[in-house]
This record gives structure tokens, sequence and C-alpha cells, in this order.
């Protein structure tokens, strides 16, 4: 079946339409990209008045037909960049308006005179420039780093980098060879190529802030709202993880018991009693280490799985965020709540996670029976000889 021209131009806009619809609707869904989800929007819009002139262009001077189109497909493709800059926070609106004010320049003096040359093959390369360096911005973005949508959305603008990067110095030489019509079959692949970018594009940035989207809400999943602190599914999660990884290796544990921690909220209000939570919270993630996987497993009940530590490393760790803690707590800057720990190493024959748990627990109320603020090691087989 044969498509003209004109039906495939139609067929673009629909589907840009259609696009720009999803994603203002998606906006409602995703609060914290609405912004990008909009100028990828208006992005679709310009492209959408773009073809709307370009269909209409007989109607007025070849070089401003062809020269407003380009210089509204071009709004549309750096409002794309822009979106992609957003993921990150940025944005590049002054550069982006320098850009398109050198290319309106560049149609008023060359392309008055060379409208054809102008339209077929160096309009292409700023659309070549611009997708480029918006698959560049996705590849080098921290947010979108690890999505698995990620390298599908690098994918559709490389491709379309490369698609216009051909019409601008590709094409001239085959239409050279071959002869003029050659740029019939060129503009309808061009229009091809714009339909499925019409689609691709927009659906792969979605795929982007979804996935995005999910991966927060799985981290909210594992993190103590309170504290930020990883929770109990994330502290068996990850935790199991990390033994897998280092077998063979030195794997400590302790656990944490904030002592008469109910007399303190009594006392002193809940409040209070967050803030001597929060403080715990950030001494032990000072003294535990950056490789330590610290959670709070509940209440006044923490525990720091501690990678490449050994038994020694472990009981002096351990002994630093208490008696940091106590003197933080204490402090007249701080709470001005007397406070200490209970502390417990769990033995160092245990290899399963929860065994751990239930060692360094036993050393732990071990330390509170001989009168609390202590640091206790459990003995290996320490469980068995008590079974």
């Amino acid at each position: 079946m044969q498509i003209d021209l004109q039906t495939l131009w139609y067929l673009t806009v629909g589907t840009l339409l259609v696009s720009t619809s999803l994603l203002l609707w998606e906006r409602q869904a995703h609060p914290a990209r609405a912004r990008g989800l909009a100028i990828l929007a208006a992005g679709l819009v310009a492209f959408v008045l773009g073809c709307v002139v370009a269909m209409n262009r007989r109607h007025v001077p070849v070089a401003v037909g062809m020269g407003a189109t380009n210089l509204l497909m071009m709004s549309g493709y750096l409002l794309v960049l822009n979106a992609a800059a957003s993921l990150d926070g940025r944005r590049y609106l002054r550069a982006s308006l320098i850009a398109l004010a050198a290319l309106a320049v560049l149609w008023a003096v060359a392309g008055a005179h060379f409208p054809t040359a102008f339209w077929n093959h160096v309009s292409a390369l700023p659309i070549a420039l611009a997708s480029g360096l918006t698959a560049w911005l996705l590849l080098r973005s921290r947010t979108a780093r690890g999505l698995r949508s990620r390298p599908v959305a690098v994918s559709i603008l490389a491709f379309h980098a490369a698609f216009y990067l051909g019409r601008a110095f590709v094409v001239p030489l085959v239409v050279q060879w071959s002869g003029p019509e050659m740029l019939a079959i060129v503009a309808k692949a061009t229009m091809f190529e714009a339909v499925l970018y019409s689609v691709a594009m927009p659906m792969s940035f979605l795929a982007l802030v979804r996935e995005e989207e999910k991966q927060h809400l799985l981290r909210l999943s594992h993190t103590d709202q309170l504290t930020g602190l990883a929770n109990r599914h994330a502290f068996f999660d990850q935790g199991s993880r990390i033994l897998r990884e280092r077998q063979g290796r030195p794997v400590a544990l302790l656990a944490f018991d904030l002592d008469h921690f109910k007399a303190i909220n009594d006392r002193h209000g809940h409040p209070a009693g967050d803030e001597i939570l929060k403080l715990f919270a950030e001494t032990a993630r000072a003294g535990a280490g950056p490789d330590a996987l610290l959670v709070r497993l509940g209440g006044e009940e923490f525990a720091a799985l501690l990678p490449d530590c050994d038994r020694h490393q472990a009981l002096s760790r351990g002994a630093l965020i208490a008696s940091r803690f106590t003197a933080a707590a204490g402090r007249a800057e701080g709470p001005g709540i007397p406070a200490t720990v209970s502390i417990g190493l769990a033995a160092p024959d245990r290899s399963d996670l929860s065994a751990m748990l239930a060692s360094a627990d036993a050393a732990l109320y071990r330390a509170k029976g001989l009168g609390r603020n202590r640091i206790e090691a459990a003995a290996p087989q320490a469980l068995s000889a008590a079974a």
C-alpha cells in the first residue's frame, strides 16, 4: 500500500497529539516530574506546529515557510533536551534561545538564497546535534543511571541523531550520484521515521519517569521514615546480599538497644524520644564506617552489619558509637537528656544473617542484665551451648 507524503504528515501530527495528551495526563500521577513532562509536552506541541506550517508552506514564500518550519522543529528538539536535563534539575533556556536566534539569522542570511539546500540538508544538522546532545545528557544523567529504560531512550535519540546526520552529509552525495528523484524517497523515509520517533521518544521518557518513581517507592519501603536508616526489611534483603558477596571475608554484626528508652518517652515526651532516636542514628552512621549497613529494626533497637570488619574492630567501633552518643545526648545544645546504649556483638562463627542477629541479641541481653551501658560479645557456639 502506497502512502503519500501528505498522509504521513497527518499521521505524524496525530501521533504527536496522542503522545502530548498522554504526557499531560501522566503529569497528575508523577507530580515530582510534572515540570519535565510539561516541557516535553510543549516540545511535542512545537513539533505539531512545525508540521502544520510545513503542510501549508506553499501558501507563503518558500524561504519563509521552510525557515519557520525548521525553527519550530528546533524549538521542539530544544524543549526535549531541556526535558531530559530536568531529570537532574538542570535547564538550558538561555543556550536554547541563543541557538534558535543563531538559526534564525542563518536562515535570514543564507537560507533565503539557498532554501532548497537548507531545507533538504543544512536544516538537518542542528536537529542531529540537539538529539545527540539529548542522548548524551541521558547517558550521563545521575537520575537515569541504573534505570533499565535508559539504554532504550538513549538508543532512540542516538538513532534519530544518526538519521539526521545522514540527511545532512550522506544524502547530498547520494542525490548527486543517483539524481534528484532520491529526494522524494528521503522525504518519505523522514516522515516514516518521524512517526516512529513521535511515539517512541515520549514513551521512552515516560518509561524513565515511571521506573524512577518505582525505585523511589522501593527505597521508601526499605527506609525508616524517622531516622532515614534502612529498615528491618532492607536489613534482611541487603544484609543477605552482603554476606553472599563477602564469603570468606570477615563480617561483624552489632545489635544496639537504647537504655531506659520508655522512661525517656514518659518523662520528656515522644518528640524528645524521637530526637534521641535520630541522634543515635546520626552518631551510629558516622561511627560505623562508610560500608556499614545500619538499620533501625524497630522501636529503640538498631543493628549495624560491618563488612570487612573483624571482632576487635567491631568492638572498637561499637564502643566509639556508644561514647559519642552519650556525650551528644547530654550536651546543652543537643537534647540535654542523659542517654546510653547497650550493645551486643554476634559470635564470629555465625554465617547466616538470622543466626548472627540472634547471637548479637543474646549478647545484647547479657549487656542489659549486667547493668546496661556496655558492650558484650557472644562467644562461638554460645547459642548451641545454651540449648
